[in-house]
């Protein structure tokens, strides 16, 4: 049963950065930049903007309106609005898909980890192959496991503090320090002698490139990055005040996820164009393999600059997945916490050991446990595809049909306008975006994705 007296979170800014936080990760700074390398640069973005707009941001307002109507964690949300119906299901699933997210999310975080450690000690200066240096470090039997638990205890010590104390002010700092971060980086970045071939990539759209492949892979990054499906945002909502302008917070919260994403954008792909021979086409390997090569020969006549670029590239890259790991922790907490009574301690204990366990099945899976494969899937990859490619498409769906089909029109409008108080004139244009638009748009993403 939802509780009606739980925590909510102590000023706007403090909404809108925590739920920032839950958009922004690794699908900014590490997806992004390598779909936008794979997709034509510009025309990518392009697209992207435009799915931002008709497709993340609705569906963005409709889960924060689940979570803030019915007062209660994702796993309990759609019992509360619509009890006794099969749509406790959707809730349950993004339960379920945090969990499993967090599991698999947290190896990569803790990549993250190791490679600001590196940077830190200046092993990116040296000459090095890093295509080995990465294989070796994530086939090894320990590291990526050490690196992983603390990770995840970094991320426990902050959930288990609260949503006041823990993640509404953790996101406080962590926000601003993130944006500073990359700001600081575009300049740097924008400073080497080349740059402007990378700025004319990421500026100068070339309509050819426009394909339904680009169109599919910007609406799948677009649900990817805003953590639309996911049982997030939902969660957050539940923690929101009844005062909280959520057309405005959703409208806030993709303007900073895009922002951050294309900032990336502009750190990235001048250093890269900075280097001759490096390609812009490196697919997931950008972030860990090319980018230690940039700052490896891009700052070959200036190695403090390239120490401190690669170091506080791999700290912005740590502060956006702790963002994302908190959130997706917060999901499965408030479940645990709410629905069974547990001590908030106690269910972020239990999330934290579920998780760690399932982490450590993945870190191995691309070592010793290798040769263990479902349908010819590493534990890790099966994760992947099990929650981006299964959970997070069919969650955003029936959020934008339970909102826009199911829910009584009055209970969206109050949400929405906060009881009459807020004017919204495009109304039924939103409900048109969530009742059509919407569901086709992510019935095309996921039918796609099996298909490939």
């Amino acid at each position: 049963m939802a509780t009606s007296e739980r925590a909510n979170f102590g000023s706007k800014i403090g909404i809108i950065l925590a739920s920032a936080g839950s958009a922004v990760g690794l699908g900014n700074i590490w997806r992004f930049p390598y779909l936008t390398g794979e997709d034509g640069g510009a025309a990518f973005i392009l697209v992207y903007v435009c799915c931002v707009l008709f497709f993340g941001v609705p569906v963005m307002v409709a889960e924060f309106l689940i979570g803030r109507r019915s007062r209660a964690n994702t796993g309990q949300a759609y019992d509360v609005l619509a009890p006794g119906t099969p749509w406790k299901w959707v809730g349950m699933m993004g339960v379920l898909a945090a969990f499993l997210i967090l599991g698999y999310y947290g190896v990569v975080a803790g990549w993250t980890l190791e490679y600001t450690v590196a940077s830190a000690s200046g092993a990116f200066l040296g000459a090095k192959d890093f295509t080995a240096y990465f294989n070796d470090f994530v086939s090894n039997p320990w590291r990526p496991v050490v690196y992983m638990f603390l990770f995840m205890l970094l991320t426990h010590v902050i959930v288990v503090r609260g949503v006041k104390e823990g993640i509404e002010r953790c996101s406080k700092v962590m926000m601003p320090l993130l944006l500073l971060i990359i700001c600081v980086l575009v300049v740097c970045s924008l400073s080497l002698p080349g740059a402007a071939d990378g700025l004319t990539f990421l500026l100068k759209p070339d309509f050819s490139k426009i394909t339904g492949e680009v169109l599919l892979d910007a609406m799948g990054q677009t649900f990817f990055s805003m953590s639309v499906g996911m049982g997030c945002l939902c969660t957050y909502a539940s923690y929101f005040t009844k005062d909280a302008n959520l057309m405005k917070t959703a409208g806030s919260v993709a303007l900073i996820d895009t922002s951050v994403a294309v900032l990336a954008g502009f750190v990235i792909f001048p250093a890269v164009f900075s280097v001759p021979g490096l390609s812009v086409d490196a697919g997931p390997g950008l972030v860990f393999v090319t980018l230690p090569n940039v700052f490896h020969l891009a700052f070959e006549g200036m190695p403090g600059l390239g120490y401190v670029f690669s170091l506080m590239f791999y700290v912005l890259l740590v502060l956006a997945t702790l963002t994302s790991t908190i959130s997706l922790h917060e999901v499965a907490t408030a479940y645990l916490h709410e629905r069974f009574g547990f001590s908030r301690r106690k269910a972020a204990i239990w999330v934290t050991s579920i998780c760690t366990v399932l982490g450590v099945l993945c870190a191995l899976s691309f070592g010793v446990l290798n040769g263990v494969r479902l349908g010819g899937m590493t534990l890790f990859d099966l994760s992947d595809f099990l929650t981006a490619k299964l959970m997070l498409p069919l969650g955003g769906m029936f959020i934008s049909i339970f909102t826009g089909w199911y829910l009584d029109r009055r209970i969206v409008r109050e949400e929405v306008t906060n009881g009459g108080r807020l004017r919204i004139p495009f109304f039924g244009f939103y409900i048109f975006l969530l009742k059509y638009v919407a569901p086709i748009g992510i019935a095309s993403i996921f039918i796609n994705e099996l298909i490939r």
